[in-house]
């Protein structure tokens, strides 16, 4: 359950700021939100891969801002941990931005994550990305920033891929002069990649250990000897959660039941005690429960 605190980008800004690496897993629902927590990590990340592929739509930036912050809201209002949410472009240009950012932070969101790809935009591992200028894109940053007074500003450059490893170095230099307070060097592909792109750009860094891609498989205790704070799963626990619900979904097609499945459930008691289930009952049963109860003299039939 919600409890409150300082706003979350200032706790995001005192998670970073000491020698530990974030492990941050992608969370699509307040449920997996909750899980999270509970496992003791101490960030959050919201995909828009995630968050696409939850609709049934690809991820080339097709959701409405409210769509994602409907959602987004869902997480905040449950997690007391900080969020990190992916915005794609940002929702239009520099004035969308400003919206985008503003409205985000109100909701508890402790920084959100935005890509210098045109739009329609396409998963950072995948061929065919288009750049828009720096200048345009440090233009979308400097109005995130200054709009805003917490939220923790994380600029992406898909520029590795489309132009090189020195045009993104160059880029994030510019994005930093911009207000970035955290650069996202994506689809990096070697060691040697990310170790050059962190000994030339004088930021806090995050680096993206998705499934699938251009990145080879390093653990978070590598990506922080290689310098990058934040280490992000973004889409691994809905592939996980969908490879299971896929396994299921054939056994009780092919067998008539689920009864092989019920040993790797999530029990009743498991959910409950997540949910905090006892905690509501309480609170029910301090406000009457179903019981007749007078209330300045009328009472419910």
């Amino acid at each position: 359950m919600k409890t409150e605190s300082k706003h979350p980008g200032e706790l995001l800004r005192e998670l970073i700021s000491n020698d530990n690496c974030l492990p941050t897993p992608g969370v699509f629902s307040p449920l997996v939100a909750m899980m999270a927590e509970k496992k003791g990590f101490k960030c959050l990340y919201f995909s828009g891969a995630s968050f696409s592929a939850m609709k049934g739509i690809p991820d080339i930036g097709i959701f409405t801002f409210q769509e994602l912050f409907d959602s987004v809201m869902e997480i905040t209002k449950m997690s007391n941990l900080p969020l990190i949410v992916d915005v794609d472009t940002g929702f239009g240009e520099a004035i969308n931005v400003v919206r985008t950012a503003k409205d985000l932070e109100k909701i508890g969101v402790a920084a959100i994550q935005i890509e210098d790809q045109i739009f329609p935009k396409r998963c950072g591992h995948l061929e065919g990305k288009e750049l828009i200028s720096a200048s345009d894109f440090a233009k979308k940053i400097y109005a995130a920033k200054s709009s805003t007074n917490n939220l923790q500003i994380i600029a992406r450059t898909d520029a590795k891929a489309v132009e090189g490893i020195d045009s993104a170095i160059e880029r994030a230099k510019l994005y930093i002069d911009a207000g970035a307070d955290i650069i996202f060097p994506e689809a990096l592909e070697t060691k040697e990649e990310f170790q050059k792109f962190a000994h030339s750009v004088d930021s806090e860094l995050l680096a993206n250990m998705t499934e699938f891609g251009k990145t080879p498989y390093f653990k978070a205790n590598e990506f922080a000897e290689l310098g990058y704070k934040i280490i992000i799963y973004p889409v691994s626990s809905l592939r996980i959660a969908m490879n299971a619900v896929n396994d299921l979904f054939d056994m009780i097609i092919n067998n008539g039941t689920q009864i092989d499945a019920v040993e790797n459930m999530f029990t009743r008691k498991e959910l409950y005690k997540l949910i905090d289930y006892d905690q509501y009952v309480k609170l029910d049963e301090s406000l009457g429960g179903d019981q007749l109860i007078d209330y300045k003299g009328v009472k419910d039939e």
